[in-house]
């Protein structure tokens, strides 16, 4: 039996997505509002630029992995215009309900489907660009998704992995007291789950920092690799080209 980590308990693979998927049950109803107290709106910051270094123009196509709540699909659909196409995809169901029905109050309806990151039911070469945000992480095989990534995308393509990551040393201890004292106890009181914010808490420490992500991604075929540290490190843009 093989198994992996879901936040610091240790899972059968094959269970892994089961729990991931009961966490964003939980909290998708209070998905929005509870991103905005976490990151005291950072979030936002993050997202405007991680969507400049799409740098998308009139009629390009672009998959959002792990769309959730369709922030960065919102705004990539104003980039590429009505000559482009914009997928919104996430493993959650109740996830990407909440994202469709967002955008649908924004005025825009894309294409939105549940998939598997490992499994992407897209042809080879097809996007000029492919996102995922604060989804990565809770993927099994990491450097299966990875690598899926880089099939679908165009040559010359590119991916954004926009994530937490490791934060700078001076901020470890308040990063830290804040990530397992107050995170919980915030999701307790908004969102009625203080669980599924510890286990937030914890898959971030799990994930690959930022120098290890860029050598997965150079595994999985990406030529041209590159990071961006945000908030000292409290995330990174990890940004991939295709040969």
């Amino acid at each position: 039996m093989s198994t992996t980590h879901f936040g610091y308990q240790s899972v059968d693979e094959s269970e892994k997505a089961k729990h991931v998927r009961g966490v964003f049950d939980s909290v998708a109803p209070k998905y929005d509002l509870m991103n905005d107290l976490m990151s005291m709106g950072m979030h936002r910051a993050w997202k405007a630029y991680t969507v400049m270094v799409a740098n998308l123009h009139e009629g390009d196509k672009a998959l959002d992995i792990a769309g959730g709540t369709g922030d960065l699909a919102l705004a990539f659909s104003r980039k590429v215009g009505k000559s482009g196409q914009v997928v919104h995809t996430d493993i959650n169901e109740a996830m990407l309900r909440t994202g469709r029905n967002r955008l649908l109050d924004a005025g825009v309806v894309l294409p939105t489907l549940v998939c598997d990151a490992e499994k992407l039911p897209f042809p080879d070469n097809h996007f000029n660009l492919v996102s995922v945000a604060f989804g990565l992480r809770n993927m099994t095989h990491k450097d299966v998704a990875l690598a899926e990534m880089n099939r679908v995308l165009r040559p010359g393509g590119k991916l954004l992995v926009l994530e937490f990551s490791k934060v700078a040393a001076p901020l470890e201890k308040v990063y830290d007291w804040y990530s397992f004292k107050v995170l919980p106890q915030l999701g307790r009181l908004v969102a009625g789950d203080d669980a599924s914010y510890r286990y937030l808490a914890e898959s971030i420490r799990m994930h690959p920092a930022q120098e290890e992500l860029k050598s997965l991604m150079q595994q999985a075929g990406f030529g041209h690799v590159d990071y961006h540290n945000l908030t000292g490190g409290v995330v990174a843009l990890h940004v991939g080209i295709k040969c």
